[in-house]
Order: C-alpha cells, then sequence, then structure tokens
C-alpha cells in the first residue's frame, strides 16, 4: 500500500481534534470511513498511531508522523494554491520567499508597485527560514529567494546585518548605559535558535540555555514578554519595532548577509527578471547595511 496525502490528512485532522465525528465532520466522510483509513495507515506501519482507541492520545510514532504530515501538507496545500493560481491569472504566477525580518520590510512596497507595472500577473508571498528557502528555491516550488546564502549557494548581495541581542523595549539591558558583552548572556534567560547557534562564541556563552526555538515568529512573541532573550540579526527587530528593541555586543562582530536568490531557469522571465530588479532597487541604506560599508 501507498501512503497517500488523504490518508496523512485525515490522520492530521484526527489528531489534532481527538475525535473520529469531529474530523469526518470537517472533511466530509463518515466516521467509519476515517477509521478505514486510519487502520489502513497503522496496518502499513506495523504500528499503532494512537495510544487509546479514543484517539485522543498519540504514540511516539503518531507524534512523529503528525509532525511530518504537517509539514507535507502544508506543502502539498501551497503547491496546489500555486497550480490554481498560475491558472487563473492571465500572465501567470510569481512566488517569492524571505525570510521574515525582511519581508515585512520590502513586500509592501515592491508588490503594490510590481502589480501596478504587471497588472496581468498575479504575486504570491510568503515568509520561510532560509533553510527553508533555499530547499523551496532548488525544488523550483519558489521563483525568487530573500535569504541568507549557504554552501554552495549564491545570489546578489542585497545586505548584511549585524547579530545582537534582540530583547523586549521595556528589558533592563535595554537602556543600560554600560556596554554589552556575551557574557552578560549568563544572567539571562537566553532563547537559543539556529541562526545564533552557528556562531561558536554564542554557542559558548549560551551553553547552558535549555530553552530554543526555530521559528523566527515564535521567538519574537516569546521575546516580547520581556522575559526571554535571545541572539539574531538586528533587522528582526522591524518585525515589531515598537516593542522589540536591539543592542550589540562589544565583543561581537558577526553578521548575517541576505542576498536575492533565483533559479537560472526562472530569470529568462520577464516578470520575474522585473520583480528581482525592484528588489534590488530597494533603498537598502535605510533598512540595513550593504556588505562593505
Amino acid at each position: 500500500m501507498t501512503i497517500k496525502i488523504e490518508m496523512l490528512r485525515a490522520f492530521a485532522i484526527v489528531a489534532e481534534s481527538g475525535t473520529l465525528a469531529e474530523a469526518a465532520t470537517r472533511l466530509g466522510r463518515t466516521p467509519s470511513a476515517i477509521s478505514m483509513t486510519l487502520k489502513g495507515l497503522e496496518e502499513h506501519l506495523g504500528q499503532r498511531l494512537f495510544a487509546t482507541d479514543r484517539k485522543n492520545r498519540l504514540t511516539p510514532l503518531g507524534e512523529y508522523v503528525l509532525d511530518q504530515a504537517r509539514r507535507e501538507l502544508q506543502q502539498f496545500d501551497a503547491t496546489i494554491s500555486a497550480i490554481e493560481g498560475f491558472a487563473t491569472a492571465p500572465q501567470g504566477l510569481i512566488q517569492v520567499a524571505a525570510v521574515p525580518s525582511v519581508a515585512g520590510m520590502i513586500f509592501p512596497q515592491v508588490v503594490g508597485a510590481f502589480l501596478a507595472r504587471h497588472p496581468g500577473v498575479s504575486v504570491e508571498i510568503r515568509d520561510m527560514d532560509s533553510i527553508g528557502i533555499l530547499e523551496a528555491l532548488t525544488r523550483g516550488r519558489i521563483d525568487i529567494g530573500i535569504a541568507a546564502p549557504a554552501g554552495p549557494v549564491r545570489g546578489v548581495p542585497l545586505f548584511w546585518d549585524a547579530f545582537g541581542l534582540i530583547m523586549a523595549r521595556d528589558h533592563p539591558l535595554a537602556t543600560r548605559s554600560a556596554p554589552l558583552r556575551l557574557a552578560d548572556l549568563g544572567a539571562q534567560q537566553v532563547l537559543r535558535n539556529e541562526l545564533s547557534d552557528r556562531i561558536e562564541a554564542v554557542r559558548e556563552a549560551t551553553g547552558t540555555a535549555r530553552m530554543s526555538a526555530l521559528n523566527t515568529l515564535t521567538l519574537t512573541a516569546m521575546v516580547r514578554g520581556g522575559q526571554w532573550v535571545t541572539v539574531l540579526p538586528s533587522t528582526v527587530i522591524e518585525i515589531d519595532p515598537e516593542r522589540l528593541a536591539f543592542r550589540a555586543f562589544e565583543d561581537l562582530g558577526e553578521h548575517r548577509q541576505v542576498d536575492l536568490l533565483m533559479r537560472e531557469d526562472r530569470v529568462e522571465r520577464e516578470e520575474v527578471s522585473d520583480f528581482a530588479a525592484m528588489v534590488r532597487a530597494v533603498d537598502w541604506d535605510q533598512r540595513a547595511k550593504r556588505p562593505g560599508a
């Protein structure tokens, strides 16, 4: 038997709702049909996904499958949306992704101007982390990415921003007059993250930190509460400049470079190259620093 996307969808909805009846209502199927779908999935895997027959508690395998199913369903639904969008757009569709700290800085300006210039083209925008953007670009799921390059993937440099401490505006370190050093992290509740974990000096300074978050929006939401701090590039505060503050470390000189990334087979499309040109034309000096500045 082959695992089908609708089997994963049925499992995810049952796992999230906790009942066959609610899942059946949402999917427009009968509870017995949903039950048979789950039974077939469990038989294929050779293990139970639910710890009880009431479907209100997952086994370790069930938790893992749910996590993977959510990822695949999100991507599948996005792909279907893109296909339908492309089919209904008179002149096609452009798919663009940017890291969250940059998305809010440029999308309102660039997308509005682009749509005015290309009234027959539809634009799909999303925010993702750099790794997700690179993967989506490699698989052809997006046309343009704005992210930190990795490995052999390089694009057109847009700007760089320094790593430092991100905290709530009313946090004591936000207004402290003394310079900030990495050693100051020892007395703070630090949220680790994927970007700062790549920096050896930050890893050493936060070695005892027990809390980490993979999503930038989750990180900033936690930080806004005032209890937690994290180490991220300076433009991250653009997500919520009214409630977030940034301070550079006196003893840390690391920075992040953000590039405009494109697939070579998409550059020939006039609308794609035009969108990229409009991104490059953004006054990045007013938003961050250009490489070498």
